[in-house]
């Protein structure tokens, strides 16, 4: 039996040259815990504007993530051994950078 393994892109990896930033939409971070340090091995999670489900990734060793998403309202949920946290975030083209602590 053959097992396959699929998963997301290293979260720390830069942004590939090809993605054009005047057209693309990327939602990144880091997730920190109460203490600040950063969470890795999270679960971040992706929700449009009515709350459904959109994408997942798990945080990189320092805490990272990554989704490449349209311009307008999203929720960005964490969740981690530390705890949960999130909250709604407002993007437009470009790199849009946002910090999810977790208690």
């Amino acid at each position: 039996m053959t097992v396959t393994s699929c998963a997301a892109p290293d979260q720390a990896a830069p942004i590939p040259a090809s993605v054009d930033l005047e057209k693309e939409t990327v939602i990144s971070g880091v997730v920190l815990a109460a203490s600040g340090d950063p969470v890795a091995g999270a679960y971040v999670r992706l929700l449009d504007r009515t709350g459904e489900f959109t994408a997942e990734v798990v945080t990189s060793p320092a805490g990272r993530f990554r989704f490449f998403a349209a311009p307008g309202q999203w929720t960005v949920r964490a969740l981690s051994r530390f705890g949960n946290g999130g909250g709604e975030v407002s993007v437009d083209r470009g790199v849009n950078e946002f910090q999810v602590s977790v208690s």
